[in-house]
């Protein structure tokens, strides 16, 4: 697996357990929903994931996106 689709992978499964947080739990949860869509989004503009960095520190190789 490369640094790409762990992160993608990792973004997604947030949105499904916060949207079942969200559903099950309590509706604040969504919120978590936001914050990762938003980190995704600044991602995309800026090359910047939190998540690539601590994927690639515990030694997944690299893909194209996250160098």
């Amino acid at each position: 697996m490369t640094l790409d689709r762990a992160v993608l992978a990792f973004a997604g499964t947030i949105v499904l357990i916060s949207l079942a947080l969200a559903h099950y739990a309590h509706p604040a949860w969504i919120w978590l929903t936001v914050f990762a869509g938003a980190n995704m989004l600044q991602a995309a503009f800026t090359g910047f994931c939190p998540a690539a960095l601590i994927f690639k520190a515990l030694g997944v190789k690299q893909g194209c996106a996250f160098k």
